[in-house]
């Protein structure tokens, strides 16, 4: 078995996202209402992901080009 290490980062991280679990019942339908809520409240912090090799492949030809 594959042994990991501890990083107290992580750590604390997934106690706070079990911790706001735990506020909404672990029901993932208010929890992702709570994360939508947030995304809206800091859009402006948010930035955009990268796009994938195969997003970019399939999008249609820029007709600037």
């Amino acid at each position: 078995m594959k042994q990991t290490r501890s990083d107290p980062v992580i750590d604390e991280i997934r106690e706070v996202r079990h911790r706001i679990s735990a506020h909404f019942g672990h029901d993932p339908t208010q929890l992702v209402c709570f994360y939508m809520e947030m995304q809206k409240q800091y859009q402006d912090r948010l930035i955009e992901a990268p796009q994938s090799s195969q997003d970019r492949d399939n999008q249609p030809p820029d007709p600037a080009l």
